[in-house]
């Protein structure tokens, strides 16, 4: 079964520093992805257009990133059938605060899946955990994935535990 790919639009192109994160998880899973620039203020009738045809463009999650008024998940998700991920990114006047609010206060009826903000890992790992519902493949990926970190985990434990061993002889020894 061929992957569906996944659409990353940003509301601007001062989001694609944040962006850039979910592209590179994206592609370390080898999920094609489309990256796009549609404002939802700007270019409504484009943002609309786009999400009415994801789908049959073979599209199976969309990503939506944007800041300060971010409407531009709500937008795409009011616009397809599809499971859109928010992320709202930050800026200089309230820390991204209220593109979190305008992302995850949603009404009812118009569900957008949102991250942290500037969470861009993690809506690409979100999209690919949908898509890896009906894909055997990304869904060993993933597992693996979660064994490897699970691993530097318990590297990362052992390496403190001998520091502070080693902290405690030399505190006993004046």
């Amino acid at each position: 079964m061929a992957l569906k790919k996944v659409a990353v639009i940003m509301g601007s192109d001062s989001d694609l520093p944040v962006v850039k994160k979910a592209l590179l998880e994206l592609k370390s899973y080898g999920v094609e992805y489309e990256c796009r620039v549609m404002s939802a203020h700007r270019t409504p009738a484009l943002a609309c257009e786009f999400s009415a045809n994801a789908k049959d463009k073979g599209f199976g999650v969309i990503i939506c990133a944007a800041g300060m008024a971010a409407h531009l998940a709500g937008i795409v998700a009011a616009h397809t059938t599809l499971p859109v991920i928010g992320i709202p990114c930050s800026s200089k006047n309230f820390d991204g605060m209220d593109a979190l609010l305008s992302t995850v206060q949603m009404p009812s009826g118009v569900p957008v899946a949102t991250v942290a903000v500037d969470g861009a890992k993690n809506a690409a790992l979100l999209a690919v955990q949908i898509l890896a519902v009906s894909d055997q493949e990304l869904s060993d990926k993933l597992a693996q994935n979660k064994i490897e970190m699970e691993k530097a985990v318990v590297e990362k434990d052992a390496k403190i535990q001998k520091e502070i061993a080693a902290d405690a002889l030399i505190q006993l020894s004046f």
